[in-house]
């Protein structure tokens, strides 16, 4: 049997394990993945909207995925989560961080859909929208420990319970996934 690679001594492990608001972090097996992959094709938003996670079909094509269980002191995402475009790519709603809700505060041409998605109604639409999850870049690790193409993603809420149960964590809404996959250089 190899070395467990959750073990101490992982240097992108430990980068991760090291950061503010990580509570576990641990590397995913391909059995949990594949399980993963088969929930994540089912997932649907309000409407029966498709959602295409992006994020997590490129995860699976990287040589190692990072589950992290994170809770609110976690740094937010650098770019938008989730998008709503239509069938022909265009941008017609994305995500809206606190610190950049200032870019649409004092717009007329938005809807707030809520606190934290914008939608942008002058954008055309038929019918064919789909909610995107693209990858997010996560700085943490880059060339100079080890690590190329990396990406973060978040999994559908029904893919983070599955997650949870399978590594037996307890499941609140105080804690969530993310997903880092990268390949080593």
């Amino acid at each position: 049997m190899g070395a467990d690679p959750n073990a101490p001594g992982d240097s992108q492990l430990e980068i991760i394990r090291g950061l503010r608001g990580v509570i576990h972090a641990f590397y995913l097996d391909r059995d949990i993945l594949e399980r993963l992959r088969e929930e994540e094709s089912k997932v649907r938003a309000m409407g029966n909207i498709e959602v295409d996670n992006q994020g997590f079909s490129q995860a699976l094509e990287r040589d190692s995925v990072i589950c992290i269980i994170k809770d609110p002191r976690f740094r937010p995402p650098p770019e938008p989560t989730v998008i709503l475009v239509s069938d022909d790519g265009n941008l017609i709603g994305e995500e809206v961080f606190p610190f950049t809700a200032h870019k649409y505060t004092d717009r007329d041409d938005v809807i707030w859909l809520s606190d934290g998605f914008v939608l942008f109604p002058q954008v055309e639409a038929n019918g064919g929208e789909q909610f995107v999850m693209p990858p997010v870049s996560f700085p943490e690790l880059n060339e100079s420990n080890g690590c190329k193409d990396v990406i973060s993603c978040s999994p559908a809420p029904t893919s983070d319970l599955m997650i949870k149960n399978h590594y037996d964590l307890v499941d609140t809404p105080k804690l969530a996934s993310v997903l880092v996959a990268f390949n080593r250089i």
